[in-house]
């Protein structure tokens, strides 16, 4: 599965839910794991599958295998999801959806914070499919991706900003194609903790599931794990503490800017996976304290916005642009930042 196609959401995997145990017959012919499971599992790609195990999602004999594995007579095969099992029934919800841009084909649509993108394990409903259900009819799936009509990306429950839905196949293949190859343009605005040493750049690290902590993506500055990750920033406000960002993307990878601005030095303020929720940079007062505090209470979230779109039309061949503004959190605890440097 590649970039912003759909990936599931972030769970606990403290405790992982088997979907599927298969047993390779006793005659089985020795067969790469991948090529084998694809034939068993309905709707899923060779490139999911392979995904799948390299987050250790598949195990043979109750063990980690890697994706050139080859099946056995007899092998005991699971795969387990940080999710239960559950239908991909989609219940319609009358749920209002702010409408950037639609036509015929897609729709553009500013999500905001709190709202998850599509049902699942804990978050079953009040998500942008359910509402998306309700206001249109018929909404196409990806083959694989059952349960999650028109969508070709997604942004976490916590971002706000922009998505694009597609309303009919050509536009949803179109899309993803263009995700894949990396051609649609995206840009977030993140407030981080500290001032950048070099007012722009590139990070260019790979990132995965953390050993630690699965719910986590960590940086590897080494390359020899995760998946190619390229994130473009420049800095946008100097606000002494803390400074409001840029952040575009080459690749779209899960928690791509969280976990590339945390390995920068710099995680997201107010990023409690990521440790943005503690006091990173300025003074030991209790005034000062005090006011972080105030901060948080304002932009209970990752302080990160999806504010720009740009991809061409897969219909018209036109290329459309879109931008957003910052949510009324954001620029409160912005002016708040500006505020109290301006005057301390």
């Amino acid at each position: 599965m590649s970039d912003d196609i759909i990936l599931p959401d972030d769970g606990d995997d403290d405790e992982l839910f088997e979907h599927h145990r298969i047993v390779a017959d006793p005659k089985q012919s020795l067969l790469r794991i991948d090529k084998f499971l694809m034939d068993r599992l309905p709707n899923v790609t060779r490139t999911k599958i392979q995904t799948g195990i390299h987050d250790g999602f598949v195990r043979v004999n109750d063990k980690a295998i890697k994706p050139n594995y080859k099946i056995h007579p007899n092998d005991v095969i699971t795969v387990s999801l940080p999710e239960p099992p559950r239908d991909t029934e989609i219940v319609a919800e009358n749920i209002p959806l702010d409408i950037v841009f639609e036509d015929d084909h897609l729709l553009v649509i500013n999500k905001p914070a709190g709202m998850v993108v599509h049902p699942a394990y804990q978050n079953w409903s009040g998500t942008v499919v359910n509402a998306l259900a309700y206001h249109f009819q018929n909404l196409p799936q990806m083959k694989g991706n059952e349960g999650r009509p028109g969508l070709v990306h997604r942004i976490d429950k916590d971002t706000s900003g922009l998505l694009v839905i597609a309303k009919d196949e050509v536009s949803l293949t179109g899309l993803a194609k263009q995700f894949f190859d990396h051609s649609i343009e995206r840009t977030y605005n993140a407030l981080v903790w500290g001032v950048p040493a070099q007012p722009g750049g590139t990070i260019d690290v790979n990132v995965g599931r953390s050993l630690k902590d699965r719910r986590v993506t960590t940086a590897f500055p080494n390359n020899d794990m995760g998946r190619h990750a390229i994130t473009h920033y420049s800095l946008l406000r100097d606000l002494r503490y803390v400074s409001l960002v840029e952040c575009k993307l080459e690749t779209g990878r899960t928690h791509q800017i969280r976990a590339h601005m945390k390995y920068l030095g710099h995680p997201l303020f107010n990023d409690a996976m990521y440790g943005g929720n503690e006091v990173l940079k300025g003074t030991t007062f209790s005034k000062y304290k005090q006011f972080v505090e105030n901060c948080f209470k304002i932009i209970p979230r990752q302080a990160l916005h999806a504010k720009t779109l740009g991809f061409v039309h897969p219909v018209t061949k036109q290329f459309m642009q879109f931008d957003s503004e910052l949510p009324q959190d954001f620029t409160d605890v912005l002016e708040k930042w500006d505020h109290y440097v301006k005057y301390n």
